[in-house]
């Protein structure tokens, strides 16, 4: 039984309330960075505008950015920007309806099967520790085998995933069998995986025993020190003649990272971006080609892929679903990006060690 794509459920445009719907409004921006007042701001769903009589549904969407108008030689086209990427004379989408009311319409449901709705109540609907997993994780493999050969698989990674040797070695057999295109982290996780690669521990401790060794607090700053003087990650692996974990792995198959900075950084390490916005566009560069996002073990970092991905890409000129996991131990962490809106997200509340061994072991 291989995973097929839901089918996309376009809007019926000849329904009168859509048919009949005006043209959109739009207000100049008159200070770089502002929008002008009654601004329509963007969720995760498919969000179409009427444009001189038709609807019209951007390629790119992502939450809580507003909507600009672009003319081209095919047509006019939405384009969805950040606030602050905002430029004085854009012309921005006005309205705070989703009815159509406004000429905006949201496809709030576009992809749910009609006529599959359950009992009105039911016992453990949420997602919690006693949530069963399997069908998640039989769902999990056929999806992400149907990805490496037709989408763009992005993981979000916290530093747990580097703490256990065998997360590591498992991590780096699925970026070694095609299963990761991009991956998104912090300066913590890069610095662990290469502390263990080079010293065998993390914070200090031996990867596989978990024992503290002597002195071994110094060990991440030991490496962050080495990585510095060395002045990239790639001359690092190359002198020091490293050869395995997450981050050996990546660069090994040309797959692309981003390491954001943080404000408790130790070092950074030399890619590790220190200007948040740079590495939110860096970041955005990449989850706007996600097609599946697996996070795993990093609450900020997840919420915040989470918020710059929408419910959808478009794709060989088709609307898809983008599939998003949040994987944590804990229940309040994987449902928090429930809370901050991204509603399409599937929670598996789960050690992300064993995870990821369940992951290579049944992905070929």
């Amino acid at each position: 039984m291989g995973f097929t794509l839901p089918e996309y459920h376009t809007p019926s445009f000849e329904d009168s309330f859509l048919k009949d719907a005006p043209n959109i409004k739009t207000a100049p921006v008159e200070t770089d960075g502002v929008a002008p007042s009654g601004y329509h701001a963007m969720s995760i769903f498919p969000e179409y505008f009427k444009i001189d009589g038709s609807w019209v549904l951007p390629e790119e969407s992502r939450m809580d950015c507003v909507a600009v108008t672009r003319d081209a030689g095919g047509g006019a086209w939405v384009d969805i920007v950040e606030f602050r990427r905002l430029k004085r004379g854009d012309n921005v989408v006005l309205g705070r309806t989703e009815d159509g009311s406004d000429g905006i319409y949201v496809n709030a449901n576009p992809f749910e099967d009609e006529g599959s709705e359950g009992d009105a109540f039911a016992f453990r609907v949420g997602r919690s520790r006693e949530t069963a997993y399997s069908r998640d994780y039989d769902e999990l493999y056929e999806l992400l085998r149907f990805e490496k050969e037709y989408g763009y698989i992005v993981w979000v990674l916290g530093p747990a995933v580097a703490f256990d040797h065998d997360s590591r070695v498992a991590l780096s057999s699925l970026i070694e069998k095609g299963y990761v295109d991009a991956l998104l982290a912090g300066n913590a996780l890069a610095t662990h995986d290469l502390e263990a690669a080079l010293l065998g521990t993390a914070l200090g401790q031996d990867i596989y025993t978990q024992e503290n060794q002597p002195n071994g607090h110094y060990n991440h700053l030991d490496l962050l020190n080495l990585a510095r003087g060395q002045g990239s990650i790639e001359k690092l692996i190359e002198n020091e003649d490293i050869q395995d974990g997450i981050i050996y792995s990546a660069i090994k198959k040309e797959i692309p990272f981003v390491l954001a900075g943080s404000i408790r950084d130790d070092g950074p390490l030399p890619p590790v971006y220190a200007n948040a916005y740079e590495a939110q566009d860096a970041m955005r560069n990449i989850a706007r080609k996600a097609t599946t996002v697996v996070a795993l073990a990093t609450q900020l970092h997840t919420i915040a892929v989470g918020n710059m991905t929408p419910s959808y890409i478009v794709s060989n000129e088709k609307v898809r679903p983008v599939y998003f996991y949040s994987v944590d131990i804990s229940e309040f962490a994987v449902n928090k990006l429930r809370d901050r809106g991204s509603l399409s997200a599937t929670p598996i509340v789960a050690n992300v060690q064993d995870f990821l061994v369940h992951l290579s072991n049944n992905l070929l």
